[in-house]
């Protein structure tokens, strides 16, 4: 009994020491999120930034998940810090998307990932985006770069209408999809993304799955080039820069169904590749 009451309190002194650092941490957070708020205003920077905070939530639940932590533990200690953060500010915690209690990476009303174990048999029946590929190749091209310039001019309005696109004037940005077959080179002319003929001077490749989660902003852009999902090749610096870009969207922005519809199609595409690496 008396060993087990010393084991008891070494315990529980270990867990105060955590909690002790847990408290540190959150002080040192404080003192960067006061640091932020003086950069913001210099920087052009919103004092509530919906995009951030949601790369806040996905990384914090990427690592809960690692870490075998309840999502919904992860969830409450999100939304506590981002509500503190807000407090710091002096902006609303529950206004713009990602607010306290929101969903951490889905659109408010959105059910979440399938449970593509349940589904697998019938997802396993889909064939594999390399399957499609002959027969998209069928597809002209004018109607692929017709559909593309028309998807990029409504996703990305906003940018173009704010000049936040001028950079890629005169400059030429390839996206390959390698599991399709499919490559395009984008560059700006008359004010809107077309699709060039010239050679690129960066590309970005990745499946059609993973381009599909980076649109819908179901991941991102860092993670992604990390784990090598996605490849940036050629001029660096100008892919880093498009990169940059993508996870400032304002995606609140971009059309409400068009929103469901990336949303949509990146967690289907999602589960079924999960199921056919099972199988």
């Amino acid at each position: 009994m008396r060993a087990e009451r010393f084991a008891l309190a070494r315990t529980r002194g270990a867990i105060d020491a955590v909690d002790d650092g847990l408290l540190l941490l959150l002080a040192a957070r404080r003192r960067l999120v006061r640091m932020v708020a003086r950069l913001k205003p210099r920087a052009g920077v919103a004092a509530r930034d919906p995009a951030r905070e949601l790369v806040v939530r996905r990384r914090g639940q990427r690592l809960a998940r690692q870490l075998d932590v309840p999502a919904s533990t992860a969830t409450r200690l999100l939304d506590l810090v981002i509500a503190d953060a807000c407090a710091q500010q002096g902006v609303p915690a529950d206004a713009g998307q990602g607010g306290q209690g929101a969903a951490p990476v889905m659109l408010a009303g959105m059910d979440p990932m399938p449970d593509s174990p349940r589904l697998s048999p019938l997802l396993r029946r889909l064939p594999p985006p390399r399957r499609l590929a002959p027969l998209l190749r069928v597809l002209p091209a004018r109607w692929q770069h017709a559909l593309l310039e028309r998807a990029l001019a409504r996703v990305l309005a906003a940018p173009l209408a704010d000049g936040a696109l001028d950079f890629m004037a005169g400059r030429r940005l390839a996206i390959e999809v390698s599991d399709l077959g499919l490559r395009w080179v984008l560059s700006l002319r008359d004010g809107r993304l077309r699709v060039v003929d010239d050679a690129p001077e960066a590309s970005v490749r990745g499946s059609a799955t993973d381009l599909l989660l980076l649109a819908s902003r179901l991941e991102d852009a860092d993670t992604l080039f990390f784990q090598r999902d996605l490849v940036l090749t050629g001029d660096t610096e100008l892919g880093l820069t498009a990169r940059n870009l993508l996870d400032r969207l304002p995606w609140e922005s971009v059309p409400l169904g068009l929103r469901i519809a990336l949303n949509r199609g990146a967690r289907f595409a999602c589960a079924a590749r999960a199921a056919h690496r099972r199988h």
